[in-house]
């Protein structure tokens, strides 16, 4: 997964078009690299999965 891809996946994930995104434990470092330099992060909600997988949504309300 390289970052520009991430950027894209966040951008959609932020627009609505898509309403959640699976990040795998082998990508999840480098999503969370991309994340985490974003003006919006606290917006993005990401659920732990089994395995170490990462289920991400956004929210209109940033989480405190």
């Amino acid at each position: 997964m390289t970052e520009d891809l991430v950027k894209e996946i966040l951008d959609k994930l932020m627009t609505g078009e898509l309403s959640e995104y699976y990040v795998s434990n082998e990508d999840f470092m480098v999503f969370r690299n991309v994340l985490v330099k974003r003006n919006d992060f606290k917006h993005f909600r990401g659920i732990g999965q089994r395995g170490g997988d990462v289920l991400y949504h956004y929210l209109k309300e940033p989480r405190s």
